[in-house]
């Protein structure tokens, strides 16, 4: 038996829970049709700076690819990232971003010479290039586990926390990525989310960039995988964007939405939250007009919101939600027929099951 109605975090209980759910492989590219859009959050994607007058670390770079010739070298460019000359700085953060990039050797290599904290104080930068690069550079250590620990107990979150709120478009959206990968224990969820994270992600779902918004999604699911996150999530607004890309199918964002939602919708708060925003209308919409995914997620949140609440049962009856569900219920997978039977029998008898309790099982 697996619990699917309740929290979700025994299903996505790591980063690479949560893509594989998706039909995502972290470590490239592999995806579905309903899933493409989502941000893999595996390397970095930066564009490439301009070398500047100093230019000798970034040709270095080049000729190097992402083999290093020896340990010097990286203990050299980690010494150049605590240099006085900004120049200096930016070009060795460049050239450690791209050793780290793809190759796991170096990202071991580059922490044990020292260059994490280094990487933290320029993530804090008020130089806004050699900020993003900095979060960069820890973005790709980050992909390293054996780093995790490291990069965290350098104060990576909270310079992470920061470039959320003052960062480049870029700087945000590599940041958003970093705290995914970092974030592989519920203590260090809570840890990330005491520090302030979720109401800058919460900023960059709603007005970022496309990538922006994906990678505040999957950042966002799994902090809200502990309670405590999703509590700050309602409280930082987060259901009004939610709600708005579920209800936009150009803006490729309904199966991130709505998966963050169905997370959320274990809390109390969060489902008077979504009933407020207006949720139910549209998740009845993507119950009629979305894809399989889609319809399952949705048939899921709308459990959530009916299995203790005659209230909402009137009301997603009300949306005609019924027709769509008949319809679930013949056509989807066991899981999403087993939700739809359930809710079906909800909005036909309002006021029977539930009795308060959050415990829905649903049989493999």
């Amino acid at each position: 038996m697996t619990t699917v109605d309740g929290d979700s975090s025994g299903l996505f209980n790591s980063p690479s829970a949560i893509f594989s759910y998706l039909g995502r492989n972290l470590d490239g590219l592999r995806a579905d049709s309903t899933t493409s859009a989502f941000s893999d959050c595996a390397s970095d994607r930066s564009g490439e700076f301009a070398p500047g007058s100093g230019g000798r670390g970034l040709l270095a770079a080049a000729c190097m690819g992402d083999r290093p010739d020896d340990d010097e070298t990286i203990a050299q460019l980690v010494s150049d990232l605590e240099s006085e000359s900004l120049e200096t700085q930016r070009s060795a953060a460049m050239e450690i971003r791209l050793l780290a990039k793809n190759n796991m050797e170096n990202r071991v290599r580059i922490a044990d010479a020292g260059g994490i904290e280094p990487l933290v104080a320029l993530a804090q930068s008020s130089e806004l290039q050699i900020q993003e690069l900095g979060v960069t550079a820890l973005l790709n250590l980050s992909l390293c586990d054996e780093n995790k620990e490291r990069i965290l107990s350098a104060g990576a979150d909270r310079a992470l926390i920061r470039t959320l709120r003052t960062g480049t478009g870029t700087a945000k959206e590599n940041a958003a990525c970093a705290i995914l990968r970092l974030s592989h224990k519920d203590e260090i969820k809570e840890r990330i989310g005491r520090a302030g994270a979720v109401p800058p992600l919460v900023r960059l779902l709603e007005s970022g960039s496309l990538r922006g918004k994906k990678d505040a999604a999957v950042a966002l699911f799994a902090l809200t995988t502990v309670k405590e996150n999703k509590v700050r999530a309602v409280e930082a607004g987060v259901m009004r964007p939610l709600v708005d890309l579920m209800a936009e199918p150009e803006s490729g964002m309904v199966d991130k939405a709505a998966l963050v939602t169905l997370n959320l919708a274990t809390a109390p708060e969060a489902r008077a939250s979504l009933v407020e925003e207006g949720g139910i209308p549209v998740l009845v919409e993507v119950l009629e007009d979305g894809n399989h995914r889609q319809k399952e997620f949705a048939a899921g949140i709308l459990l959530e919101l009916c299995e203790d609440s005659t209230r909402n049962r009137g009301l997603v009856a009300r949306e005609g939600a019924i027709p769509p569900l008949v319809a679930l219920s013949q056509t989807g997978t066991p899981r999403a027929r087993q939700k739809a039977e359930t809710l079906i029998r909800y909005l036909r008898q309002p006021r029977s099951g539930g009795n308060g309790a959050r415990t829905t099982e649903i049989s493999d």
